[in-house]
């Protein structure tokens, strides 16, 4: 059986005090649920807090991005090694805004796949497509593509230890989420597209959906075969929401 993931994304939110508060509100509500890996990811000045909070908890740690070097004269990144000394056991990678803002690219993001687990990070591997491209029918070609080029190089083992993300790029933060039937469609097309890299470490590979993710439809999603979670986006931001999405595995 697949590990179910929840993961919060925090993006550029949560100061040092809205940090401990949002964490002691989750730690002191209904969040433990035996079937879900609980993982939140603020930013990385509330890391530590984040971790010291967390310690010993069912609350796993992860953090929203980190640069492919492992250490240099690189101003302004973050190294793995730098994540896994603050408690970090997760990375978000190749997110859409980084993918906008930043230009990443796929040969970006796998060289940051890589590093991530050659330190032992646990990577999860954003990928989607715009809503042009869903309009143009271009959804397998672009998601396709980015499965294959965030995983170029991976071995079976390797395969086995990430995490991928289906986050329909027009879903994220607009309130549209792709029907239950939409997601599963895209998930199963991309445990297919893993399947060619090794089709036993395909069925163990957590996708998680992403993009608009909410406490009313939660549930549908979840129930989807090849839907293993969620990356979660503003509604990680609310203790109450995001303790609903997860009790809705």
């Amino acid at each position: 059986m697949r590990q179910m993931i929840v993961a919060g994304n925090w993006k550029m939110n949560g100061t040092i005090d809205e940090t401990e508060s949002l964490i002691n509100d989750l730690l002191a509500g209904n969040s433990k649920n035996d079937k879900v890996k609980v993982v939140v990811c603020p930013p990385y000045t509330a890391l530590l807090t984040a971790s010291k909070l967390l310690d010993g908890s069912h609350i796993s740690l992860g953090a929203q991005d980190m640069s492919e070097h492992e250490k240099g004269a690189f101003t302004g990144e973050i190294s793995p090694r730098m994540l896994l000394t603050v408690g970090a056991g997760f990375v978000i990678l190749g997110h859409s805004e980084r993918r906008q803002y930043h230009a990443e690219t796929d040969k970006l993001v796998n060289a940051k796949v890589k590093l991530a687990l050659s330190t032992g990070l646990t990577p999860i591997i954003c990928v989607g497509e715009l809503l042009s491209e869903r309009e143009e029918g271009l959804t397998e070609v672009v998601v396709g593509a980015q499965v294959a080029g965030t995983l170029s190089g991976l071995t079976a083992a390797d395969l086995k230890r990430v995490v991928i993300a289906y986050e329909p790029v027009w879903a994220i933060g607009t309130g549209k989420t792709a029907t239950p039937k939409m997601a599963q469609e895209v998930h199963a097309f991309i445990r297919e597209k893993l399947a060619v890299i090794d089709k036993a470490a395909a069925e163990v590979v957590p996708i998680l959906y992403g993009g608009s993710v909410k406490p009313d439809n939660a549930e549908r999603l979840h129930r989807q075969p090849d839907i293993d979670g969620s990356l979660v986006g503003g509604a990680s931001l609310k203790a109450d929401d995001f303790i609903a999405i997860i009790n809705a595995v």
